[in-house]
């Protein structure tokens, strides 16, 4: 069988740098907020061209700490794509933020610019891009828009560390950007943990105040807080992982190009192949008409197969309030997408090996 993802292959070679930062953190006696952090922090900011990095214990905390820093008014809409993980829009609702969801371009599957504007009114604050499977939204188009009407960009950057936007890496294009560093992102920690990443020096030091009970000073809390740190040992792990992962995209990159490449299957839609170099590839996401078939006979070949994501937000149940809303194209893409292995540990014959069997489907 050919896993969807394998996390210890993934992690094997790193393993003996994790148990030593590990066991430095261990020894050491101080294991939040430390010198780990503040060393992660420090690099991760300058991975991404950005002036401040805040660590935080996951990245549906970092969305929400950075709306909960713009302070915006009860009530203030916020555009989001309907094509994303709930995760994108959970925060907020906690906030009382009024989420507006616009659908995706049916190619590019991310938030499609060219309707944004549409969905702009006196209450709108922000426009919350996605970056889904690891390709950056066309922020020109919409950066244009939030000048225009005075808006922030925040972007969910959760699965796309590493990528470029017309040569500027993610992380350093919105106000303020969310990453999660999940086991099974591009740069994964052994446990949850997150970011946010802004050159706004004001916004970067009110959500240091945020994620520790919004304190700065022990016993004197200047703002009404939660407790939301990323911990000295994932901040350790991910100081072992960060210098690598160029290299590890790099290799996603080369998988992707040899699907986009040889993958021949009529009826099977490819992710655009316009940015190969610039995006990361999380995910190597194809829709096919007849999903759970072309799913049941790549696993009857051993080939693991996962879907991002079977339920849109408007259909989820915690939304039900949403459930009147008409979005076919959203729709459309949550009943068609299957994710293909992709990742950097995968051999040039297990590659070889899908992209032979998905051609030979219906032959």
């Amino acid at each position: 069988m050919i896993p969807f993802l394998d996390l210890n292959l993934v992690n094997a070679p790193y393993l003996d740098a994790i148990e030593a930062a590990s066991l430095r953190v261990i020894r050491s006696g101080w294991y939040i907020l430390g010198e780990e952090l503040a060393a992660f922090e420090r690099a991760f900011a300058n991975y991404c061209q950005v002036g401040h990095c805040v660590g935080v214990a996951n990245g549906l905390d970092a969305i929400t700490l950075i709306f909960k820093a713009m302070d915006f008014p009860p009530g203030s809409e916020v555009i989001v794509p309907a094509n994303t993980y709930i995760a994108s829009v959970l925060p907020l609702s906690f906030l009382h933020l009024t989420p507006v969801l616009v659908e995706p371009d049916p190619y590019t599957m991310l938030l499609d610019a060219s309707l944004v504007e549409a969905h702009i009114t006196t209450k709108t604050r922000a426009i919350l891009t996605v970056d889904l499977y690891g390709r950056s939204c066309e922020m020109d188009a919409i950066s244009a828009l939030a000048e225009t009407y005075d808006l922030k960009i925040v972007t969910d950057a959760a699965q796309a560390h590493g990528t470029k936007y017309q040569g500027k890496k993610v992380g350093s294009i919105a106000h303020a950007t969310a990453f999660s560093f999940y086991p099974t992102k591009n740069l994964g920690a052994l446990g949850d943990a997150g970011a946010v990443t802004t050159s706004d020096e004001t916004l970067a030091k009110k959500i240091r105040y945020l994620r520790n009970y919004g304190s700065q000073q022990r016993y004197k809390n200047e703002y009404q807080g939660v407790n939301s740190r990323l911990d000295e040992i994932q901040a350790a792990i991910l100081n072992v992982k960060l210098p690598y992962l160029d290299k590890e995209n790099e290799r996603r990159r080369e998988i992707a190009g040899r699907y986009l490449d040889e993958i021949k299957l009529s009826q099977l839609i490819l992710p655009p192949a316009d940015r190969v170099q610039e995006d990361s590839w999380h995910l190597f996401v194809v829709r096919h008409p007849e999903r759970q078939r072309l799913i049941s006979y790549l696993e009857s070949k051993s080939i693991q197969t996962n879907v991002h994501y079977p339920l849109p937000v408007h259909k989820q149940l915690a939304y039900k309030s949403m459930a009147q809303l008409i979005l076919p194209v959203t729709e459309q893409i949550h009943e068609e997408v299957i994710s293909l292995p992709l990742n950097p540990v995968m051999s040039d014959e297990e590659v070889a090996y899908i992209i032979e069997t998905i051609n030979q489907f219906d032959s």
